[in-house]
């Protein structure tokens, strides 16, 4: 009976130094994901220029572990149309989704052209469940665009549900433009979420990729 309490005593204590190291913050995900987002676009930016997909799918899997698309997707959709919503057809918008983000997110750092990104230090509050994350991006002209990433505690770790660009709410935008989506096509709901990547796209042109 000794002998089995003190190998658990001796198991416990060679574990602890893992249970002592603590999972990443909110500030350290954006500022991690930022920079390996970065390293990537430098070192493929010509290929991707080239093949945009290519530059979606590594997008997907950089920034694929850090966006709460489901929770995203949910409050895009608006519990007015999410609860009319079947299963599958959640799951098909959330896929359709991710993609439009992955596309709209893209396209504007293919124009990145050593702009100065910069993650602002973290305020040192405690984060609880929900914290912002700010940044800033300096254009080669000097001005100064301010961004905010609002993330969540999730799943033992952080994950991003919306971002505020120079003022303009991403989740709103997306919402607005989703209700109405479903305003044109007379509530077809499944045709909504056929032609998403389509409402961005249109939106986005209509804006001047601004």
């Amino acid at each position: 009976m000794f002998k089995t309490v003190r190998n658990s005593l001796l198991v416990l204590l060679a574990a602890m130094p893992l249970l002592a190291v603590a999972a990443p913050s909110a500030h350290e995900v954006v500022q991690q994901t930022t920079d390996t987002l970065l390293a990537d676009l430098k070192a493929n930016k010509e290929q991707y220029r080239n093949n945009p997909n290519a530059f979606y799918d590594s997008l997907n899997e950089i920034l694929g572990p850090v966006v709460d698309v489901e929770g995203i997707a949910r409050g895009v959709m608006t519990v007015r149309y999410s609860r009319q919503a079947s299963p599958e057809q959640m799951s098909r918008f959330e896929e359709n989704f991710k993609r439009s983000l992955m596309q709209f997110y893209g396209n504007a750092l293919l124009e990145y052209n050593n702009q100065d990104i910069r993650v602002l230090p973290a305020s040192g509050r405690d984060e609880g469940e929900r914290t912002s994350v700010g940044m800033e991006i300096r254009d080669g002209k000097g001005v100064v665009y301010p961004l905010s990433y609002t993330m969540v505690s999730m799943d033992g770790g952080w994950k991003l549900r919306n971002v505020v660009i120079n003022g303009i709410n991403v989740g709103k935008l997306f919402r607005d433009q989703f209700a109405q989506s479903m305003q044109n096509n007379r509530n077809d709901l499944d045709k909504v979420i056929d032609t998403w990547a389509d409402t961005v796209a249109r939106a986005r042109q209509a804006r001047g990729e601004s």
